[in-house]
């Protein structure tokens, strides 16, 4: 025992931190167009090749090759890059009327837009997100509302959630988008459970679900893949491995020892390892799983692989754990720039109508943060005190009563 060295407790170190060179030469990136697409229904043992590599359909000049090419008509192509501009603009005026002191907290989805986007647009409306604070785009893919976003981001008395909800912890069932939670995963279960439910009413619906790559850390990922596999479940699970989690980088949730998609192996499951800055890879692998699910084959969990550009919310300031300029030398570029680049390239887009479309949105955006504005911004108005006791409990009891007696509603 003697000859032995003594032990070490291994601590994950990310690659770069403030002041340092921005380095992604640890990562592993498959070519455009070169992993291969098996038929939806093949038994995931013949699979085990694909959470190694990472499905890409864009090239570096903007055009789509391979198999996962979903072959998107120029006016799908075009609603996309429309609504993740629109995310991004919505994004950014609201950052600034949080820095005005106009709402207490927002969360940007900048460079993850794609995400939301294609999923929103390549499933059904009967089937049902269970997302996470990034996933705007979905509600911007299906026109949503922006004055309901800016009415709840105000916590006004028009917040359709009624003040029951933090600032972007939105809730619209009818556009299949489940309510978020800030306890990240605890939607996870909740999607692997809706779709056992659908499946056992024998209904049509499927669920997607996400989870940050720093909460498959947590239980709550375990035991929804647990329960995916045993059920056969009609989910598609995804985890976002944006490379941060609050402050903290993947490899504290295991990013050195394996990718994300290849967890789904120890359950049984396929894992696909998908490029999340390209639109047309995240739409391919998409309706990949909702096939697979939608034919009785189970579930998929995919690694959309991206970047957190901007910092993990206002209450955050990245530029203290990594360096400053690193989303610049992101390797997989940025996914609006890299869907309108593609248009140009299949001569179905061109930079004046770009910049139309721009200053179209901004004025939109711009109008909608005026109504709400109208109605009260931070603290200026709120929805009534007695909303908090309603849509609660079915059968209000005597202590809710009590209480609602001594506040005169």
């Amino acid at each position: 025992m003697s000859n032995l060295p003594s032990l070490r407790l291994h601590i994950p170190v990310p690659p770069a931190r403030p002041g340092d060179a921005p380095s992604f030469d640890h990562l592993r990136l498959s070519e455009a167009g070169a992993v291969r697409r098996p038929d939806s229904a093949v038994p995931e043992a013949e699979m085990r090749d694909l959470p190694y590599d990472l499905v890409r359909v864009l090239d570096g000049e903007g055009r789509a090759v391979g198999p996962w090419d979903p072959k998107l008509s120029p006016d799908m192509l075009r609603r996309g890059l429309r609504a993740m501009l629109a995310t991004r603009l919505f994004d950014d005026r609201m950052f600034r009327l949080h820095r005005q002191g106009k709402t207490s907290f927002y969360m940007k989805s900048l460079g993850e837009e794609a995400i939301g986007v294609a999923q929103s647009l390549a499933l059904g409306e009967r089937d049902m997100s269970f997302p996470t604070y990034r996933m705007l785009g979905w509600l911007m893919a299906r026109d949503y509302p922006l004055i309901h976003l800016v009415n709840e981001i105000f916590s006004n008395a028009d917040d359709p959630l009624k003040g029951k909800q933090l600032p972007i912890l939105y809730s619209a069932r009818d556009y299949g988008f489940y309510s978020l939670s800030g306890n990240v995963g605890s939607r996870f279960g909740h999607a692997v459970g809706w779709a056992m439910a659908s499946a056992y009413k024998g209904d049509d619906g499927i669920a997607i679900g996400y989870i940050g790559e720093g909460t498959t850390a947590e239980g709550d990922f375990h035991e929804a893949l647990t329960f995916a596999s045993v059920y056969r479940a009609p989910v598609i699970l995804c985890v976002t491995n944006n490379q941060y989690a609050i402050s903290s980088f993947s490899g504290i949730a295991g990013a050195e020892a394996t990718t994300f998609a290849a967890k789904a192996i120890a359950y049984g499951l396929p894992g696909l390892r998908v490029d999340g800055n390209d639109f047309l890879a995240v739409w391919a692998a998409t309706t990949w799983a909702a096939e697979r699910a939608r034919t009785n084959h189970g579930a998929t969990l995919i690694e959309l692989f991206t970047y957190r550009a901007a910092g993990h919310s206002t209450s955050d300031d990245p530029t203290k754990y990594r360096p400053a300029d690193e989303a610049e030398h992101w390797p997989l570029g940025d996914p609006v720039d890299r869907l309108k680049q593609h248009l140009i390239a299949i001569g179905e887009w061109d930079e004046e109508r770009h910049a139309a479309l721009v200053a179209e949105l901004t004025e939109t955006i711009r109008a909608a943060v005026k109504q709400g504005e109208a109605v009260g911004t931070l603290g200026q108005s709120k929805p009534s005190v007695r909303e908090m006791f309603e849509g609660v409990f079915k059968e209000p009891d005597w202590r809710l009563i009590e209480q609602r007696r001594e506040l005169g509603v």
